[in-house]
């Protein structure tokens, strides 16, 4: 069974000549090939297979960080085709008029590019806000599948992984600020980013799985034990009240086995968690779902044809 993984899903970004995003058509394009070549997986043999029952040969559709996307163009894709999605929602989307300081760092990289953000924030950061202890470990291990310029992978690697969340989030406060992104324009921006609790319910009364993707997306290896679990009940129990309906299953913010740990593990299965998402490539057995649920492997979309990313006023050849 192949796991694959979306974030942006969207037409040409207005204001952002350098936003990496999944062109609408290249979506489309790429479900086509998926039916042509392996098909996709019912909810319900989805379901069968978690239980123990046969593994399909097939394609299940994830997409991480609840965008506007996902209800503008997926949603309403998916329902005409009669397909289903596991959508996961990083739960402070619907409690706060900011982006999520991962997101920031998108469009920050999206209007400016690699090399300026990365000069700015330079500018700003100096040695002392830095996890020194996990910086070799993460540069080896982040960022190896993507065809970034290197000023926007080191940009990145900075910003999610390098710094201490203490010192993070003032850090984009003032790169927001210098790029001409106040409070008000975040707070639009915003607006119109992410879903919103409604289209939630409407995803779901739709035949859609909503998960959780953290509270904050935050790097869950970063995080004690009690911050970790902070971070998967607080969404848990957020998104189960927006839905009215328990939350049954989580992805890693990041991913990857250097984003998370066995506490990770523990904690999600004892929140009721059934199954929850790695990014590694390669497919879902059924040893996979037998022996370890909390840590199933995701394609990239990116790894089949019709998925590799596109910039700023690029759009994917006809």
């Amino acid at each position: 069974m192949k796991a694959v993984m979306y974030h942006y899903v969207r037409p040409v970004p207005p204001d952002m000549p350098h936003f990496r995003y999944l062109h609408v058509d290249g979506f489309r394009r790429q479900l086509d090939w998926l039916k042509e070549t392996v098909g996709f997986v019912s909810r319900d043999a989805f379901v069968e297979a978690l239980e123990g029952g046969p593994v399909p040969d097939a394609a299940v559709l994830t997409f991480d960080d609840a965008f506007s996307d996902h209800y503008d163009h997926v949603f309403h894709e998916l329902s005409a085709r009669g397909l289903w999605g596991v959508f996961y929602a990083p739960s402070a989307i619907l409690r706060s008029d900011r982006l999520l300081d991962v997101h920031r760092i998108h469009v920050l990289l999206g209007r400016v590019g690699g090399t300026r953000a990365l000069d700015a924030a330079m500018r700003l950061v100096d040695d002392t806000m830095l996890s020194h202890g996990t910086i070799d470990a993460f540069r080896r291990q982040t960022y190896t599948r993507q065809d970034n310029d290197a000023d926007t992978t080191t940009f990145k690697r900075v910003m999610n992984y390098f710094i201490s969340y203490e010192h993070r989030a003032a850090v984009l406060d003032r790169l927001m600020g210098a790029f001409g992104i106040d409070p008000a324009m975040e707070a639009a921006i915003k607006h119109d980013f992410y879903v919103d609790a409604a289209q939630l319910r409407r995803m779901a009364e739709g035949g859609m799985t909503i998960g959780s993707h953290g509270a904050n997306h935050l790097l869950m290896s970063k995080l004690s034990e009690p911050e970790q679990w902070t971070e998967i009940d607080a969404s848990f129990r957020a998104l189960a009240e927006v839905l009215d309906a328990p939350v049954e299953t989580f992805c890693y913010p990041y991913g990857g086995f250097h984003s998370f740990d066995a506490t990770t593990e523990r904690l999600l299965s004892e929140a009721g968690a059934r199954y929850s998402f790695n990014v590694e490539p390669r497919d879902v057995t059924a040893a996979d779902l037998s022996c370890r649920p909390q840590a199933l492997p995701r394609w990239d979309c990116n790894a089949f044809p019709y998925g590799r990313a596109h910039y700023g006023p690029t759009a994917p050849p006809a």
